[in-house]
């Protein structure tokens, strides 16, 4: 709430309102607060209705991906504020049915909106070398091969890949290793950025924010992964100014001009006693950045 300053009133969007904490949080700031809810679960859409009704018509509501944003901006204010809180949700985790937690028993879902390939149409049709890939590239997962070979193994053998403990236990075998973590946690973190698409969506949705906001407006986004903060990073430096062209070339040619000042020169993490209390925010990384020019 410091990072967004909502006492200055106008016309703010929660990019990712799950059950509408932040979203509460925004408009309890002031009566001239007006909010645009998106997210593309229904389940928790209807929660965050609920949750903000006694806002009345301050705040509207919308079933949308934040990929989408500039489309579902068309037509709106210039927003003074924009905030994302990226990633799975703790209601999103602890329904089994849905296919997010490796913890919970239930089929291999992960979708987040319902539409497209689920994680076990992934796991059914992959190959070796696409199930390496995507664990490398979207789990950061050491032993990708080792795993994508057994999970090719265990489908040839015994049939589909259909629930979450199963690859789950698949995953374990495979890797055979003590870890501070999970075994399975890389993998599922990797095939739900697979089905959700969550890398593309968050670079189109950076892209929207800054240009969607008004000068002065603020952008704040809080991630729980390396690859999603490196991308959040880069584009709050490439927008900040920051030239990217190589170093032997005697002028830049990669257009670099300032259209945003960093707010957070380093991420804000959670503080030990948060992560005493809420476990889940250990690897949060919270960036925040002001809009001081019109992108030409």
């Amino acid at each position: 709430m410091e990072l967004l300053a909502p006492e200055r009133g106008g016309f703010f969007v929660d990019a990712t309102v799950g059950a509408g904490g932040h979203a509460e949080a925004l408009l309890e700031r002031g009566p001239e607060i007006r909010l645009l809810a998106l997210d593309r679960d229904p389940d928790a859409l209807a929660l965050a209705q609920r949750r903000l009704a006694r806002f009345g018509a301050r705040v509207a509501f919308t079933e949308e991906n934040f990929a989408d944003l500039e489309r579902v901006l068309d037509g709106s204010p210039a927003a003074d504020g924009i905030l994302a809180d990226l990633g799975v949700s703790s209601m999103q985790l602890e329904q089994g049915p849905r296919g997010f937690s490796f913890r919970r028993d239930g089929p291999l879902d992960m979708r987040m909106s319902g539409a497209g390939r689920t994680a076990a149409d992934i796991v059914a049709a992959a190959s070796v070398e696409e199930l390496t890939r995507i664990l490398r590239d979207y789990g950061e997962e050491r032993m990708a091969a080792k795993i994508a070979r057994g999970i090719v193994q265990e489908r040839d053998w015994r049939g589909p890949i259909t629930g979450t403990r199963q690859l789950a236990r698949i995953v374990a075998r495979a890797k055979g290793t003590r870890e501070r973590i999970d075994p399975a946690t890389r993998v599922f973190q990797a095939l739900r950025i697979e089905v959700n698409q969550e890398l593309v969506a968050l670079s189109r949705f950076l892209a929207a924010a800054v240009h969607r906001m008004r000068v002065r407006g603020r952008l704040v986004v809080v991630s729980y992964h390396s690859l999603e903060d490196r991308i959040v990073k880069d584009a709050f430096r490439r927008e900040s100014g920051a030239c990217f062209c190589p170093p032997a070339l005697p002028t830049c040619i990669c257009g670099a001009r300032q259209v945003l000042k960093i707010l957070t020169r380093r991420p804000v993490v959670p503080s030990e006693t948060e992560r005493h209390r809420n476990p889940r925010s250990r690897s949060a990384k919270l960036r925040a950045a002001e809009k001081v020019s019109e992108i030409s």
